[in-house]
């Protein structure tokens, strides 16, 4: 095959190269059965679903980490789901066999999912995937796993669901390449996660045939096929040469000449701690919520914050009020459908319509705070108004919480952020929802994958405002979302005023290193000249020409 170049969106840093292998399709669905026993297909179906389950269940508690975990039981969820089975029992009362009732109910969730857009149109690729899984259990037939051509090489598929990454070995898969998928998608999040380089949305991949020599740049997003056996060695030496520099690295976060940005991990729980961190900068509580018809007690919350803070003190624990809601649904909230989930009632707003939620957490944040030594700061999601904020500072104080703060995602809280920061001590970007928020760009729709680049200017304009608030009233701001472990964007970010970087604990060498090859000064005039840029496309070239 002779060498040619193709473009997708990087979505995982790093680079690799290798013989690609494609991932096989799942079992197809056979013709309908003219007739069929309905009580025999009932059981059919419920005997897939809880096969699926138990092998979806079984890979969750074996995944090293809680993010792959988390993802997978939200797939237990989604098949355990009483709506879900339901829809299947009709159409098998209505004629169709298992395999064919699964994938029509499933039809209908997908559609539903899509029409919501936000969080739960993340999820479409989530459902395809559970589909092929029962289908092929109602047939009796394995899904078709991961390649294993007894070699290293790099993963080709047209999307990858979380079952699949979630189980990925770095030693093995080299990187992996996608025709379909979004910046945010599951496989792009645990791609990130086990630190393999990944590129979605790259047409024509699924052509390149198995055994061909490609090359990938996760940051870039370009591929090359057909490269040379010696092209493949040279890039591999000189990803583990960048590796095994970035492992040696160690210590906080700096510029050059020495301005401090600290270098913080985003948790689920206890298990995600690194050996060497200087903090949490996001301690995601939804983790404790799953699987979960009644919230978690008092006492569990209590147990779990307490084995975090007590791993970490006199360090920085961020932690994140649950952030969950109509697009991110949970059973035990019990939440009436909306028209548009993601504009709707999540985050905060959950404690408007249960109060006690919100009482309990802060209660629980507060108990474990007090037996601990580490410095527990506590953030609400999705923040809207300054009123907001001051309400849920107030309510943290109440608790005996010292440091309240706000996350912003919601443009207007951004464009206010002075007046947002009258009653809070701190704010922390969550850079994906602000994008989704600010372009009007559903963070799954790969057709519009360029509105919800980092770079946009616009979105550096929302940032840079929050950065101006924070040094204006002296009080810190902060950045979590995934723009942070972009080592180039991050010295824009620092460059703007952002004294915090969170990002997965794999994230940190690389941006440690970027910042400790620039000077403070160096970061301010990136920072400048991506504020000046017209595109995306030129604000990066301004740091990396």
């Amino acid at each position: 095959m002779p060498e040619s170049e193709l473009r997708g969106i990087g979505v995982s840093p790093g680079r690799a190269a290798g013989p690609v292998y494609r991932l096989a399709p799942p079992p197809p669905l056979p013709p309908a059965p003219p007739v069929i026993d309905i009580a025999a297909e009932r059981s059919r179906a419920r005997a897939a679903v809880t096969t699926v389950t138990a092998e979806l269940t079984r890979r969750a508690d074996a995944a090293a980490d809680a993010t792959a975990a988390e993802v997978l039981r939200a797939q237990v969820l989604m098949a355990a789901d009483e709506t879900l089975l339901e829809a299947v029992d009709t159409a098998v009362d209505g004629g169709a066999d298992a395999p064919h009732a699964i994938t029509a109910a499933l039809a209908e969730h997908r559609a539903a999912f899509e029409a919501a857009g936000g969080y739960l149109a993340e999820r479409v690729s989530d459902l395809d995937d559970l589909r092929d899984r029962l289908v092929a259990a109602c047939l009796g037939l394995p899904m078709p796993g991961v390649p294993s051509p007894g070699h290293p090489f790099v993963l080709v598929a047209r999307d990858l669901a979380p079952a699949d990454t979630a189980g990925l070995d770095p030693a093995v898969v080299l990187g992996l390449i996608t025709e379909e998928g979004g910046p945010t998608s599951h496989t792009a999040i645990l791609a990130r996660t086990l630190g393999i380089p990944a590129v979605v949305r790259c047409a024509a991949v699924m052509d390149v045939a198995d055994g061909v020599r490609v090359s990938l740049d996760g940051s870039s997003g370009t591929v090359r096929t057909g490269i040379s056996d010696a092209s493949v060695q040279s890039v591999n030496e000189a990803q583990r040469a960048l590796l095994d520099r970035r492992a040696a690295s160690s210590g906080p976060g700096a510029t050059a000449d020495g301005h401090p940005v600290a270098l913080l991990a985003n948790i689920g729980s206890a298990r995600d701690l690194p050996a060497d961190v200087e903090g949490v900068g996001l301690f995601r509580t939804e983790l404790l919520y799953l699987d979960r018809t009644e919230p978690p007690s008092f006492e569990e919350q209590v147990t779990a914050y307490g084995q975090v803070f007590a791993a970490l003190p006199g360090r920085k624990v961020v932690v994140r009020t649950l952030d969950a809601g109509a697009d991110k649904p949970l059973p035990f909230l019990r939440l009436a459908g909306e028209p548009n989930p993601a504009l709707g009632i999540r985050g905060l707003r959950v404690a408007r319509a249960m109060p006690s939620v919100l009482d309990t957490q802060l209660s629980a944040i507060a108990a474990a705070a007090a037996s601990a030594e580490a410095d527990v700061w506590v953030m609400a999601p999705m923040v809207a108004t300054a009123a907001e904020a001051a309400a849920f500072a107030a309510a943290c104080r109440e608790h005996g919480l010292r440091t309240a703060g706000v996350m912003i995602e919601v443009p207007a809280a951004a464009l206010r952020a002075p007046t947002v920061l009258r009653d809070v001590d701190f704010l922390s970007i969550g850079t994906n929802d602000l994008s989704q928020y600010t372009f009007a760009a559903d963070r799954m729709c790969g057709d519009l994958a360029e509105l919800l680049d980092p770079w946009q200017p616009a979105l550096i304009s929302l940032i840079a405002a929050c950065a101006a608030a924070g040094r204006e009233a002296g009080k810190p701001v902060g950045a979590c979302g995934e723009a942070a472990a972009d080592p180039d964007f991050a010295l824009v970010l620092v460059g703007l005023g952002i004294s915090s970087l969170s990002m997965a604990a794999r994230s940190i060498p690389a941006v440690r290193e970027a910042l400790s090859a620039h000077t403070y000064d160096e970061c301010v005039q990136f920072a400048k000249a991506a504020l000046a840029a017209d595109t995306p496309t030129t604000a990066r070239a301004a740091v990396r020409p």
